[in-house]
């Protein structure tokens, strides 16, 4: 592997050289290969839905390849790594399988699928690590059925709160790429997976900036909440999730808030005034235009983001 050779030789740019061939590699494959993905059928309640009719979908499957075959050219690679790369591989593979399927996925079955994700990369984690919380430089020891909990609950949040913040074009990757760059900042055990995810969801944003010609779609989407949690968790200080992600959580958690309240309450007016998730709101009710969501909650979690790594 080429981490093994930057061991004994340190002078040598391992993830400069990582970033770079996954932004070759990945937008080599998405020209070659987007042709053959299935094609969206447009959304029928999401804002501007119909424009995205028609455009090849589910290229999370391309992205997540080629992030899983770089990951193990330019990681360290153990047991702990692989298992995770595989449960990443996984949450892209039930996506695409909801993004190829002639009828859409039930809540139920995607919801089992991602707690079962969920808790593999919980049981993963607590098997080769610590159960230890980092808050404000104070260390707690978390017992570890509490720890599993949370654990759990923290990736099936990422994953969903990510899914939901892919419905305009660019929002979703510049996102998630602007948490996983500051989770960097914040030294986490997930360093060169890290750089190797920029690389992709680079190559990504050229073709899904708007107008976009292509869309991830689950299988994107739910790998990279996945895969945002993991590297949250690896930073032994996973509540950082929290303002690292502060934007969409608000932009996509907002609207399972609402739907759970509504299904649990029978509040069919409750929140009735806000349109979920959050972009749609702001392109509807406020008349943001779809590179104006993008630029301005991109703006927000990087400055979030900057206040809060001082803090810490």
């Amino acid at each position: 592997m080429i981490y093994d050779y930057w061991i004994n030789h340190r002078d040598f740019p391992l993830r400069a050289v990582a970033v770079l061939t996954t932004f070759v590699l990945t937008m080599i494959a998405l020209k070659l290969l987007a042709k053959k993905l299935p094609r969206d059928h447009g959304r029928e309640f999401a804002v501007n839905g119909e424009l995205s009719q028609g455009k090849p979908r589910g290229a999370g499957i391309i992205l997540i390849s080629v992030f899983t075959l770089c990951a193990a050219l330019f990681s360290k690679i153990n047991t702990e790594q692989l298992i995770n790369l595989g449960l990443i591989f996984a949450a892209m593979m039930t996506g695409y399988l909801d993004d190829s399927a002639k009828e859409p996925w039930g809540e139920l079955k995607k919801g089992l699928c991602d707690l079962a994700i969920a808790g593999g990369i919980t049981a993963n984690f607590i098997y080769h690590r610590d159960t230890i919380l980092f808050i404000f430089d104070k260390m707690f020891k978390v017992p570890v059925p509490l720890f599993a909990v949370l654990s759990v609950i923290l990736v099936w949040v990422s994953i969903n709160v990510v899914n939901c913040t892919d419905g305009v074009d660019g929002l979703c990757g510049s996102l998630c790429m602007a948490t996983i760059f500051f989770l960097l900042q914040a030294e986490t055990f997930y360093m060169e997976p890290g750089f190797i995810m920029l690389g992709v969801l680079a190559a990504y944003l050229w073709f899904n900036s708007s107008p976009s010609s292509l869309l991830m779609g689950d299988a994107g989407s739910r790998a990279l909440g996945v895969f945002i949690a993991l590297m949250s968790l690896q930073t032994a200080e996973a509540l950082i999730f929290i303002p690292f992600a502060f934007v969409m959580i608000v932009d996509g958690g907002l609207g399972l808030f609402k739907l759970a309240v509504i299904r649990t309450f029978k509040k069919k007016n409750f929140m009735s005034r806000i349109r979920t998730p959050i972009h749609d709101h702001c392109r509807k009710e406020w008349g943001f235009s779809d590179s104006q969501v993008v630029t301005r909650f991109v703006m927000l979690q990087l400055v979030i983001c900057t206040v809060v790594l001082f803090i810490i």
